[in-house]
């Protein structure tokens, strides 16, 4: 049985930092694509970064520049380095992955807020 489980979320000030992980159980890791999505109350879940199984990586427009994902197959945990935080970052950040990109974490809440 596949399992993602994030982690790291919490409450930062605008034009912080933090780290989110997300660990994988179940499958073989290394052959997944992993990645990162966020949804805001009252707005639609939106995709945020993903890394292959190669290493190559993707990032929505609005996280760019800022967030960083990588991952370490020997932990089978993916990533979200997270930098310059602004109050519209503020989500629940969902990690994503497993067999044929199927699967989901249950979440972690991340506050932007002074």
């Amino acid at each position: 049985q596949v399992q993602l489980v994030e982690s790291g979320g919490g409450l930062v000030q605008p034009g912080g930092s933090l780290r989110l992980s997300c660990a994988a159980s179940g499958s073989i890791f290394s052959a997944d694509a992993m990645g990162w999505y966020r949804q805001a109350p009252g707005k639609q879940r939106e995709f945020v970064a993903i890394i292959r199984p190669r290493g190559s990586t993707g990032y929505g427009d609005s996280v760019k520049g800022r967030f960083t994902i990588s991952r370490d197959n020997a932990k089978s945990t993916v990533y979200l380095e997270m930098n310059n935080l602004k109050p519209e970052d503020t989500a629940v950040y969902y990690c994503r992955g497993g067999p044929d990109y199927g699967y989901w974490g249950q979440g972690t809440q991340v506050t932007v807020s002074s």
